[in-house]
């Protein structure tokens, strides 16, 4: 799915329709993309296992925190 394709969506289900804050989500998402991708390929160039590495940024993704709980 491409960042264009994503409807990004508030935690009552509603879509978030303001362009300024999409555009600011597919810039995140490309600049994250792209760090991902470099940490990838320089891991690969130093032998690791890439299903491994794959996990590892996964569990990274999964240990991320939210710093706005619901009330």
């Amino acid at each position: 799915m491409s960042d264009e394709e994503i409807v990004w969506r508030r935690p009552d289900g509603s879509i978030v329709a303001c362009t300024e804050k999409i555009k600011v989500l597919r810039e995140n998402l490309a600049e994250l993309r792209q760090i991902a991708q470099d940490a990838f390929e320089d891991a690969l160039l130093m032998e690791c296992e890439e299903s491994q590495i794959r996990a590892v940024f996964l569990e990274l993704i999964e240990q991320l925190e939210n710093p706005y709980p619901s009330p």
